[in-house]
């Protein structure tokens, strides 16, 4: 895989900020208590590592993220094509789907917690919801802006339903799907820590940055938090690489 040099710098920008950091707690400009050093806190996080401990909670992490990520951009998927491809759907279901839209993100953890529970269950209906939303709207709009010419083109191969879907309409969707898919998963990463925070305590990420708070043991939040801004960055380069290398291959 061919690295440039742009997509280095938000790394160069996060080695910068630990930099800026250490100087200040080498400085003594902060009080330790609040904000220990760059260097406390790796220490700690090489702890967590020794201990087993930080690879479990990134493992229970990722896979509940990818659970409920999955679950929701299949659902969405099936959904935005039915909104797209349907006239009836489209006017039954899409305004009903739009005022939903505008419910706040958390605001559906009362309704979850009570359907799902604030455990394992609830906490995959949530990130499933998060990765809904975007999926769907992406989606709905690619379908909808399919060309005349591609469904003249259909008619005239007299295509069945399952393969004007999978010849013409997702393969014109794509450009609209990928960036959905995108907008899907940083949503979905985001409500991952959310609902580790927010339900009730279990193994990953977010149960170890409560326990830091609660503990006030800052180098255990803060490496967490870390671990967090990492992750993150490598979801937002696969994501880059998966959609150039999709497009690419369609434009071929």
């Amino acid at each position: 895989m061919k690295i440039h040099a742009s997509s280095l710098k938000p790394y160069a920008i996060l080695v910068g900020t630990l930099a800026v950091w250490q100087a200040a707690t080498f400085l003594e400009l902060t009080d330790p208590n609040f904000l220990p050093s760059p260097k406390a806190v790796l220490a700690r996080a090489w702890i967590e590592i020794e201990k087993g401990t930080l690879t479990a909670d990134v493992a229970a992490t990722l896979t509940r993220h990818i659970q409920g990520f999955a679950i929701g951009i299949c659902a969405a998927l099936a959904f935005g094509l039915l909104l797209g491809l349907s006239k009836l759907a489209n006017q039954l279901l899409g305004p009903l789907f739009l005022g939903f839209r505008q419910i706040a993100l958390f605001a559906w953890v009362p309704l979850l917690s009570l359907w799902f529970g604030g455990n394992e269950a609830g906490k995959i209906a949530f990130i499933a919801v998060a990765a809904f939303t975007p999926m769907v709207v992406s989606t709905w709009r690619g379908t909808r802006e399919i060309s005349p010419a591609h469904h003249e083109l259909a008619a005239v191969l007299t295509l069945g339903r399952l393969d004007y879907v999978r010849l013409i309409a997702l393969p014109s969707a794509l450009p609209q799907v990928l960036t959905g898919l995108r907008s899907a998963l940083i949503a979905s990463w985001l409500a991952t820590v959310g609902a580790e925070l927010f339900l009730n305590v279990a193994p990953g990420l977010g149960g170890r940055l409560n326990e830091g708070r609660e503990t006030f043991q800052m180098d255990l939040l803060l490496a967490m938090l870390l671990v967090l801004v990492c992750i993150g960055m490598i979801y937002q380069r696969m994501a880059d690489a998966g959609e150039m290398k999709l497009l690419k291959r369609r434009t071929a």
